[in-house]
């Protein structure tokens, strides 16, 4: 909605509000004219209209300012908002009154007191949008604030004002009345320097070549739109990056229709020509790196430096994938019979339907397409509503590679229409293969529509993985393996760590050596800010998922040693869980969050039977030096993956995939091409 501004102050006020004095903390009378921040109302400078005819500055005690235009002022309040950016205004800053931790900083809008200094600008920047879109509904922080009627005027109080500096440089003060307790004091609901007007919301531009933002479907080599379309946003501020066109099922048919066109001739390409176009694919997602890497971190939220090592990630798969297509063996079998001859013949199975998700939204996609292509299948893709962005880069990059029009398509659709789209690339009959990762509950609805064709299947569904640290364990490589495993992409990966458990001898000194690698290593920011480490999840109903599972934690007995709070937006506080059971629901489902629960035991029998009893077994990881233990375990975990004294365990050389409900089939690896080809079992008969 658009800004209201007041055009009373404080003397006019109804229910007057009180500040203190940014110098003495003594108590400000309400005729001191300041500009009042409510629900819908923005503060601005503006000339009293009630006695003095000065400009006031809402952030300062510049209350007699005296330029002689309204130009002058407005450059004077620049400077709060250029200082603020740095922490050297009291918008937000340190208090040193005693707060419970030292370094708290405090958010004018709703006077949060447990903010970090990583944390405190995005803090700001999404109270401050609250403020500016809130029109018709209240708005969460700042419906709190509350006139403090507990507190009256002395009457023998000195009103008199500061004499006005002689120059614009800002009196910086503490905030008063700061107390040892959790939760702000009464005296602390409305210790409130009024708000700012355009801060800290910042605006991170892309800055990619324009060709790579592509935001229409891309069919048969060409760039199609749909009747509608549906907008991709920024997670860490909600700030909407573009809008893509919006497939329904009349796009998706006509996608599988180009695809399975382009296979007749797709086919027919000898694997050296397909290994070569795959391998300038290759080249263009390395020459165009940086660029790819931010569309990640725009649409994804995840820090540039790992969205860069998902971009040389993805494009691994193209290589790798671009070597196997030269090494799609058959057999020559020896035949009982002396007048035949027996031979395996390997063939594409035709087009195949690739439904990604959004936490890797350009590797997932890769690493299907990769071994797809290489063995001479046609594919449409369907990338995650949240990210498509990443995906039509790719389309961009294969079309400048030479990949023949229909090869690869892409259809990208919102949240509404993802059903009656997945319905048709899972059951159109010119489809033969479907390779999907995701949930396993959508999985299993998509194994509904497969059966109906009988179709080829591979899925990488969900995991729970258990993180053991035996008592023979490396604890210092025990806790790089967990920061590893947990903390990527914000704990919004697959094969995440979820389950940690620690035997009881080691259990201390393990949970202090982590929770130390927490405070030392974990930067919360904006993806685009060098310093961040952990980005926003990738929605609210994210966040609230993990708050939920921590809520139930501690309601069950469980102590929260680090984090465990929901900021705002859907940023999470990396959490560290101790006295954590097998009975809580952080135990006993994915979380896909930065959340670490902790589970003591003391066998190893015990610790493998906690870890096999979940009905998903992707990743498994454990810490041991004692090789017959390494076996026994390694062989006992029911998963598809195992880390032995290592937390990150992808990459294009290894077999990705699980056991029981975490998914059918293999992705990478030499075994990932086998997923799209067929074996023909040929007799030649009629020898002499």
């Amino acid at each position: 909605g658009r800004l209201i501004k007041t055009e009373q102050d404080l003397q006019s006020t109804v229910d007057p509000v009180n500040y203190f004095h940014p110098i003495t903390g003594s108590l400000l009378p309400t005729s001191l004219h300041r500009t009042i921040l409510k629900v819908g109302e923005e503060p601005i400078i503006r000339r009293c209209t009630t006695c003095c005819k000065l400009f006031h500055c809402p952030f300062c005690n510049m209350n007699r300012f005296k330029p002689t235009t309204e130009k002058h002022v407005k450059k004077h309040i620049d400077t709060h908002f250029k200082k603020a950016a740095r922490f050297e205004d009291f918008v937000i800053f340190t208090c040193r009154l005693g707060c419970r931790e030292a370094g708290h900083f405090h958010c004018v809008f709703c006077t949060k007191t447990t903010l970090r200094k990583k944390t405190a600008l995005i803090h700001l920047s999404i109270c401050k949008k609250r403020v500016v879109q809130t029109l018709s509904q209240p708005a969460d922080c700042i419906s709190r604030f509350q006139p403090l009627e507990s507190m009256e005027n002395d009457p023998n109080e000195d009103l008199s004002l500061l004499p006005i500096p002689d120059t614009d440089s800002l009196v910086h003060a503490d905030w008063p009345g700061c107390k040892t307790e959790d939760e702000p004091s009464s005296d602390f609901q409305l210790m409130l320097v009024p708000g700012l007007s355009s801060l800290l919301h910042r605006q991170y531009s892309l800055s990619i070549s324009s060709d790579l933002i592509r935001t229409q479907s891309f069919i048969g080599g060409r760039w199609v739109s749909a009747p509608s379309s549906f907008p991709v946003v920024d997670p860490a501020t909600g700030t909407e990056i573009a809008c893509v066109t919006d497939c329904g099922p009349r796009e998706a048919r006509e996608a599988v229709s180009a695809a399975h066109t382009a296979f007749q001739s797709w086919k027919q390409h000898s694997a050296k020509e397909r290994s070569v176009l795959l391998r300038n694919w290759f080249d263009l997602l390395v020459q165009n790196k940086e660029d790819l890497a931010k569309l990640i971190t725009a649409e994804c939220g995840k820090p540039m430096k790992e969205a860069l090592g998902e971009v040389t990630y993805s494009a691994s798969f193209l290589e790798w994938f671009s070597e196997e297509a030269r090494r799609v063996y058959g057999d020559i079998v020896p035949s009982p019979a002396k007048d035949r001859k027996i031979l395996l013949l390997k063939q594409p199975v035709g087009v195949a339907s690739i439904i990604t998700p959004w936490n890797f939204p350009s590797a997932m996609i890769t690493r299907k397409i990769g071994a797809a292509l290489a063995a001479g299948c046609t594919v449409v893709v369907k990338p995650a509503e949240d990210t498509p962005l990443s995906a039509l880069a790719l389309a961009e990059l294969a079309a400048r590679a030479g990949i023949p029009a229909g090869v690869f398509n892409v259809v990208p659709c919102s949240r509404e229409n993802t059903p009656e789209v997945g319905e048709v690339l899972c059951t159109d009959p010119l489809v033969a293969k479907i390779s999907f990762t995701g949930s396993t509950a959508t999985g299993k609805i998509l194994l509904r529509h497969a059966a109906g064709t009988v179709k080829k299947v591979s899925m990488e569904l969900g995991g729970h993985a258990p993180f053991i640290v035996f008592d023979s364990a490396d604890l210092d490589l025990a806790v790089i393996g967990a920061m590893n495993s947990k903390f990527r992409n914000s704990g919004q990966t697959c094969v995440c760590s979820n389950r940690f458990l620690v035997q009881s001898k080691v259990h201390d000194v393990f949970l202090e050596k982590l929770g130390r690698a927490m405070d030392r290593e974990l930067r919360l920011g904006h993806g685009f800010d060098e310093q961040t480490t952990q980005g926003p999840l990738i929605n609210v109903r994210a966040a609230e998922k993990v708050e939920k599972q921590i809520a139930d934690a501690v309601a069950h007995g469980a102590c929260v040693l680090k984090g465990g709070k929901r900021l705002e937006g859907s940023f999470m506080e990396p959490t560290l869980l101790s006295n954590v059971s097998t009975d809580m629901m952080c135990t006993q489902e994915e979380t896909f969050g930065p959340l670490i629960p902790v589970i003591k035991f003391n066998t190893e029998e015990e610790a493998v039977t906690i870890a096999n009893s979940s009905s998903v077994g992707l990743a498994g990881y454990f810490y041991s030096r004692d090789y017959s233990q390494i076996w026994r375990v390694a062989e006992q975990l029911e998963v598809g993956m195992v880390g032995v004294n290592e937390g990150l365990m992808s990459t294009p050389e290894g077999a990705f995939g699980g056991v029981k409900q975490s998914g059918l089939g293999r992705e990478g690896s030499k075994y990932g091409i086998d997923e799209y080809l067929e074996v023909k079992y040929m007799c030649f008969g009629g020898l002499s």
